[in-house]
């Protein structure tokens, strides 16, 4: 774990170094958000990375939630993913579903990657496999706009989750 005094004190190669995988394979967001140091919080350093995220092109948004494997897919089965998301997918329970979930659950990200282009980006800390399911059915009525700013929120919540696993807020 980094303090947050650590974090302030870092120049921009090592704070890309500690925080550049908070955003799946995307270390430019951290880059973006160094020269707001110094962070008063962990919460105010959050704000300068989802700002960061928010602020640059559409193209780079689209290319970072590209990044994204898909829940419970083929990256999962094959062992590819990250160890952030491996243990994000773990702890909603996706590496233990019955086989007619395994279904849904693909055909969910199939139906979503051809409707919106990208796959179906959910906060899976938050959810467990059904709720997984109630939630990506229900975005599927969404414009693909509305999906990129649901996608980067959910983007938002991830990063924010990894980011107090790696960071403390000290004590006043």
């Amino acid at each position: 774990m980094l303090s947050l005094t650590e974090v302030n004190s870092m120049d921009e190669e090592e704070f890309v170094g500690a925080l550049g995988s908070l955003f799946e394979h995307s270390p430019w967001v951290a880059r973006g958000a160094w020269s707001a140091r110094p962070f008063q919080s962990v919460g105010e350093l959050h704000g300068a990375l989802v700002t960061s995220m928010l602020a640059a092109p559409r193209e780079r948004q689209l290319a970072l939630i590209g990044a994204h494997p898909e829940l419970g897919g083929r990256e999962a089965e094959r062992g590819e993913l990250t160890a952030e998301s491996t243990r994000e997918q773990a702890s909603a329970g996706l590496q233990r579903l019955p086989s007619d979930e395994v279904d849904a659950l693909r055909r969910l990200n199939r139906a979503y990657r051809e409707q919106f282009g990208f796959p179906l980006i959910v906060c899976a800390r938050e959810h467990s496999p059904d709720s997984i399911l109630v939630f990506g059915q229900a975005r599927l009525g969404h414009s693909r706009e509305e999906e990129i700013d649901v996608a980067l929120g959910e983007i938002g919540k991830i990063a924010g989750l990894r980011l107090r696993d790696v960071v403390v807020e000290e004590a006043a």
